[in-house]
């Protein structure tokens, strides 16, 4: 009986993600928004409650997982940075399937930063391909099904210095990476076939200050539909920039000030949400249909009351919701002025961007809490659960449940 109740629940798991939710293809899912059509995903967790399985991962990284074709992709690497390895789970035991070292350095570049690690660039997949990225150490596409690498390219070099994360995202036939180093700052786009490039555009940004270190940025790019036109918009440190993604062409620019900026941008009611990170307008509305710099034309609103750092925000019913890095405060923003509907606080440290699905968005912290709040005209905290540790990955949703990446493993968190 023991063993047929497992097999059923196998069964039923690998036929959901068979269905229309059951892929989350790059960093903050299908459209880079955050949502997802998975439904009965559960509201309540814990180490010993609603967890299908845990996986131990090992080294150190930050990479979100992309799910395809019922497997879980992820990177790591060791401590030291020395050995750079993509695991690949099965979604319905969580049973690893491809563990292998993809890259060997004998010197990295010191991390300089607590809070990154050498895997922070989430891969992208798509159906028998997988694409993986460790910025200057190494970029490579992968058979989806055995693993094994069909090319890869060593020879695209920036200094990092505090370490990569901006990921790869699929447009066009093409794989587009922003390499914003402390030394060189560029967007290139590689044949996704043969992994050649196609494109390479130099930002040219004024940054105000020869301090490599304020030039740096961690964001990975957004595509977007505008007057018939696709814009792949790739935020960096002191500016946002719009190109072609077909030939790199540059359609506008906001310079906007910051570094370090890590949120993807979002769409809402026709303008583009976009994040400065430290320093600059904070969080800014942009109407993307200008040429040229727009920083005077084209900015609807900015605001940094309570607006964070590292988290992509979330577009919900036409309202935007957003959370701070440090001390969690959680507010719900007008898209029409950025001003907040309400603010209230949820605690704790975030990373990780949060997730919309079955009508409740998802936030997890840092220190193993993941909090639970209904979208509306009033803040609402449905739960907070919490396990062994925290993330600094944003989770997967598909239709078996919430892929939830820890500081040391995977978890399938799904109704039992």
């Amino acid at each position: 009986m023991t063993r047929m109740l497992l097999l059923v629940a196998l069964v039923a798991l690998t036929a959901a993600t068979a269905s229309g939710a059951d892929h989350w293809t790059e960093f903050r899912g299908p459209n880079g928004t955050g949502h997802s059509d998975a439904t009965g995903l559960p509201t309540k967790w814990s180490e010993t409650e609603n967890i299908v399985w845990k996986t131990p991962v090992h080294g150190r990284g930050w990479s979100s997982p992309a799910v395809m074709d019922g497997r879980v992709w992820l990177t790591t690497a060791t401590e030291d940075g020395k050995k750079m390895s993509v695991v690949a789970l099965e979604l319905a035991t969580g049973k690893v399937l491809v563990d292998r070292v993809l890259f060997e350095n004998e010197k990295p570049n010191s991390l300089n930063n607590p809070m990154n690690s050498y895997a922070s660039p989430s891969p992208a997949v798509e159906t028998g391909r997988v694409y993986v990225s460790f910025g200057r150490y190494g970029n490579a596409c992968l058979d989806a099904k055995t693993g094994d690498t069909l090319w890869e390219r060593r020879d695209v070099v920036v200094d990092h210095y505090r370490g990569p994360a901006s990921s790869p995202v699929l447009v066009d036939g093409l794989v587009v990476i922003p390499f914003d180093g402390y030394d060189r700052q560029f967007v290139i786009a590689l044949d996704k076939e043969t992994g050649k490039t196609v494109w390479k555009k130099d930002r040219n940004i004024d940054y105000g200050t020869d301090n490599g270190d304020r030039k740096k940025g961690y964001g990975t790019a957004g595509v977007f539909e505008v007057d018939g036109r696709m814009q792949l918009v790739a935020p960096s440190a002191g500016a946002t920039i719009a190109y072609d993604p077909k030939t790199g062409e540059e359609f506008w620019r906001v310079n906007h000030g910051g570094m370090n900026a890590a949120a993807r941008p979002v769409e809402v009611d026709g303008k583009l949400v976009l994040n400065t990170a430290a320093g600059g307008f904070g969080l800014l509305a942009v109407d993307p249909t200008g040429k040229g710099d727009v920083t005077k034309t084209h900015v609807a609103w900015k605001t940094k009351r309570g607006i964070g750092t590292r988290p992509t925000p979330i577009v919900v019913d036409g309202k935007i919701y957003n959370v701070s890095d440090k001390g969690g405060a959680i507010s719900r923003l007008d898209p029409a002025t950025g001003e907040a509907d309400w603010q209230d606080r949820l605690g704790g440290a975030f990373s990780s961007s949060p997730v919309y699905a079955d009508g409740h968005l998802y936030f997890f912290d840092e220190g193993g809490k993941g909090y639970v709040v209904k979208p509306g005209d009033e803040y609402e905290l449905v739960a907070v659960n919490e396990l062994a540790n925290g993330c600094m990955a944003t989770p997967a949703v598909v239709d078996a449940g919430l892929v939830v990446r820890t500081k040391d493993a995977v978890y399938l968190v799904a109704e039992k």
